[in-house]
């Protein structure tokens, strides 16, 4: 098996984007660690995109360090989001943004970030100061391109119509949640997932448009780790935390006793089936994964090759009853 990974074109972000994502919430960078070492080997491994956040600890931090130490800005993508909500405001205003924006490029000892996301959205606050902030960094070349993390497809659709109706920058990347497991509770209250029966329409829009989508928690927090067993049902909370919340219910149960049995059947893991149903989605999409060990991260890569048959693909998200051989 070819374990080299495949790569796409973002317009304006002028380098290749491999088609794996390294997210950089891990303890060890969010404490502002060297993390020097594990991003060599992520970049060695062809992984060029790296994920991070205002929010992440001291994680961009870790990562700018990282950056200037080997001289290589130019070789990677750097990803970072700003514009969180907080426990007592939404926090989307120009001003936020701006101030978010200008510490994460002091954090990363950069003077552009190749991808921005708005890190969660407020439905009510108006999309037009928003788009002007962000496409007049966009003209300065502070962003090359940017989209929202969290955002609704209709809320999308608002920013664009506003950006193409005054000639300015739109989105043209997304981030919302989206594995095999389906978001069941949502402990954040907006989280935005394309999971479930009930987001097909969300799917079919990114399919029809072929947007970027940048995908979170894409082993379900941690339910397709390998940490959880399908015979655990009742301890997702307490062996996976805000993943067990989320996700722990007895229908995704029901996906990972699914997942383990194609798992022996392959001989592969339970991540790597579950990132492989996630690969074969026929949307333009860049799973984002998190590691401390290269060893998964190179389960990860390889299972980005691994093809699964049709039916087994329905059969994993309970399109059947039994599998077809």
């Amino acid at each position: 098996m070819d374990n080299t990974l495949e790569t796409i074109s973002i317009p304006n972000v002028n380098k290749p984007v491999s088609r794996l994502v390294f997210g950089t919430a891990l303890r060890q960078m969010m404490q502002g660690k060297d993390a020097g070492q594990l991003l060599d080997q992520v970049l060695s491994a062809g992984i060029t995109v790296f994920d991070t956040a205002a929010d992440y600890g001291d994680s961009e931090a870790s990562l700018g360090n990282w950056i200037t130490a080997r001289n290589n800005r130019e070789e990677i993508v750097v990803i970072t989001k700003g514009a969180n909500t907080t426990r007592w405001r939404r926090r989307l205003t120009p001003h936020d943004i701006m101030s978010d924006f200008l510490t994460s490029l002091a954090k990363l000892q950069t003077d552009y970030v190749d991808i921005y996301f708005l890190h969660r959205d407020d439905p009510t606050a108006p999309v037009g100061p928003i788009v002007e902030q962000l496409s007049e960094l966009y003209a300065q070349g502070k962003i090359r391109a940017y989209g929202g993390s969290n955002w609704t497809v209709e809320r999308i659709e608002q920013a664009n119509e506003y950006a193409f109706k005054h000639s300015l920058q739109p989105f043209t990347v997304s981030s919302p949640s989206y594995s095999l497991a389906e978001m069941i509770a949502d402990p954040c209250g907006d989280s935005v997932t394309l999971s479930g029966d009930q987001n097909h329409a969300a799917r079919d829009w990114y399919q029809q448009n072929q947007m970027p989508v940048f995908a979170y928690s894409c082993l379900g927090r941690g339910f397709f780790s390998g940490k959880l067993k399908s015979a655990q049902i009742g301890r997702a909370e307490e062996l996976i935390g805000l993943g067990g919340l989320e996700y722990g219910f007895p229908v995704n149960f029901e996906r990972l006793r699914r997942t383990e049995i194609l798992a022996a059947k392959y001989q592969k893991t339970v991540p790597q089936i579950a990132l492989a149903w996630l690969a074969s989605q026929p949307l333009n999409l860049l799973p984002v994964t998190s590691t401390g060990t290269i060893s998964h991260l190179q389960d990860s890569i390889e299972a980005m090759q691994l093809q699964l048959k049709k039916q087994e693909l329905r059969w994993l998200n309970l399109q059947t009853e039994q599998l077809e051989e």
